[in-house]
């Protein structure tokens, strides 16, 4: 019997099917649903996020250390004077090896800031409870703040600032509302 205005209850498992699925199909549908939930669960966890952010980094920090070790082999007179002596084959790989070491380094840069702004946001979101433009702000000021430590407390100070105010920056560009012409 149904009632109107009333929403129908269904016991758990034998949930109306979507449209074009057969009973059999159940198993499959609760199966896949069961592994939806294992996906959401990880991906809201800060160790997740942090460890995202942090492998996101380093692929960022190589990508662009590579793009910027092109202009690297500009001039040909110091390609000359640093590669004396060495046939195409040993300068092509002194030049990749010197492409690798300033990727690994640059990436490992990025992979470091990425995963300690994106482990301290999600800390300071779940101590907070909420999901507002506080939470990326303290994050770059504590971020800012960790990185610049060995320079002493006014760079770490400043630091803390310099990347507050750059991560308010970009996350104000994220949240901003669509216009209306798209």
């Amino acid at each position: 019997m149904s009632f109107p205005l009333v929403a129908p209850m269904f016991p758990a498992g034998r949930e109306p099917l979507p449209p074009g699925m057969s009973e059999e199909d159940r198993s499959q549908l609760l199966e896949a649903k069961k592994y939806q939930g294992w996906m959401a669960m990880g991906m809201e966890s800060c160790a997740a996020k942090t460890v995202i952010a942090g492998v996101g980094g380093l692929g960022i920090g190589a990508f662009f250390s590579l793009m910027s070790s092109s202009f690297a082999y500009e001039d040909p007179l110091l390609r000359q004077s640093t590669q004396a002596g060495l046939n195409n084959t040993q300068k092509a790989r002194e030049i990749f090896k010197e492409m690798g070491r300033g990727m690994w380094k640059s990436g490992k840069g990025f992979g470091k800031v990425g995963a300690l702004f994106a482990g301290i946001e999600c800390v300071i979101e779940g101590y907070r409870a909420k999901n507002d433009m506080v939470n990326p702000i303290a994050a770059g000021f504590v971020a800012g703040g960790v990185l610049a430590r060995n320079s002493g407390p006014k760079a770490a100070l400043g630091g803390g600032l310099a990347f507050a105010a750059f991560s308010a920056a970009i996350d104000l560009f994220l949240r901003r509302e669509p216009s209306d012409d798209d």
